[in-house]
């Protein structure tokens, strides 16, 4: 999955080169073994990187996952190899959280609307 631009400063210079090997160590298949939340394969995921998905028949991406949401913690047992599905479900809580601190940030810097009666 793509870096977004304000979060890339928190990726190691080498992360190319951790992410490969995240997905070497799983054989370009899916790592996740239910940590995703999906509910939908039990064990480990059978998505294989560029074959069709399971379920949809989509091209599987292989992307890398941390698992505590910290980029910076590239430690083996913290990334995993996860397809894109199971990436996006293990993050929408993490994405909802974040979306939601941004809106309220951005609202405690906007000026206060005031109604004239």
């Amino acid at each position: 999955m793509p870096i977004r631009p304000e979060n890339r400063d928190r990726y190691p210079d080498n992360w190319p080169e951790i992410s490969e090997a995240i997905k070497n160590r799983a054989a370009w298949r899916g790592e996740c073994e239910g940590e995703c939340g999906r509910g939908s394969h039990t064990g480990r995921c059978p998505n294989r990187h560029g074959q069709p998905a399971y379920g949809t028949g989509s091209c599987v991406i292989l992307t890398t996952a941390h698992l505590n949401h910290m980029p910076e913690h590239c430690e083996p047992e913290n990334p995993r190899a996860m397809c894109q599905g199971c990436h996006l479900h293990h993050d929408q809580d993490h994405h909802a959280r974040t979306r939601a601190e941004a809106r309220r940030t951005a609202l405690e810097a906007s000026p206060q609307l005031t109604f004239a009666m």
